[in-house]
């Protein structure tokens, strides 16, 4: 399902921008140029809303871009979309099933000292993500 909501766009003194959603709570973010922002702004929105459903609670709807007023000169009002379905399948928590090969030998041990395999994986490669 696919989302739209508006964003304010403004310049830094720094060249950077800041973003702000003004339809769910003032959500804030930024980026280093236009387009980082504009992707900051995507994943922004898509954590938010997905938590926001996750939870029970209803979307809140979408202004029209003609009702957002900049308070800034030179602020850009931007429609920012995100997909949820595709969201979700790149951040849910939803397991996936992998196929791994390993020795006899060590199968045939993990399975005797009652190992799961699944957990020492998954702290396998969460360890191995936060070393890097």
């Amino acid at each position: 399902m696919c989302y739209i909501y508006p964003a304010v766009f403004y310049r830094e003194v720094d060249g950077r921008y800041s973003v702000i959603f003004p339809d769910l709570n003032d959500l804030a973010t930024y980026g280093n140029d236009f387009a980082d922002a504009f992707a900051m702004a995507q994943e922004a929105c898509g954590q938010y809303l997905f938590n926001e459903l996750k939870e029970g609670n209803v979307l809140p709807v979408a202004s029209s871009i003609e009702d957002v007023i900049a308070e800034e000169d030179g602020a850009i009002v931007n429609m920012v979309d995100i997909d949820l379905k595709a969201f979700e399948r790149k951040y849910g928590e939803r397991s996936v099933k992998k196929t791994l090969t390993i020795p006899g030998w060590l199968n045939a041990s993990c399975e005797e000292r009652g190992i799961n395999f699944s957990k020492v994986l998954q702290e396998a490669l969460i360890a191995r993500l936060q070393a890097r």
